[in-house]
């Protein structure tokens, strides 16, 4: 995902996803729930992430996955765009996006990504 555009192509392909805001930023949201926005770092964009997962994603792909001081504490991290793993990004925004589901909407996806 090359850009801010693709990520929020992709993300507004989920089910049940709008185009809205956070903190000033275009984010893409489900359930009124913010799972990924531009965020506020150039070349990269915010995605939410439980903080095990978050852990994993950076430890075993630091290139794509990395985060500032600020989403320490935050259950999200930055991912670059462009990187080589387009795959595994797209999993990583379907799963933010699964977090926020609700119930309905999780069973009618399917399995957590």
């Amino acid at each position: 995902m090359k850009d801010w555009a693709a990520v929020a192509q992709y993300a507004l392909s989920l089910p049940e996803t709008e185009a809205s805001t956070s903190y000033g930023q275009p984010a893409i949201k489900t359930r009124g729930k913010m799972f990924v926005s531009a965020g506020h770092v150039d070349g990269s964009f915010h995605v939410r992430s439980p903080h095990d997962e978050k852990a994993v994603l950076i430890a075993t792909d630091p290139e794509t996955f990395w985060q500032t001081p600020h989403y320490e504490t935050w259950p999200g991290l930055l991912v670059r765009y462009g990187a080589h793993d387009a795959e595994r990004v797209a999993r990583v925004i379907a799963r933010a996006w699964w977090d926020q589901a609700s119930a309905n909407q999780r069973k009618a996806y399917g399995d957590r990504p």
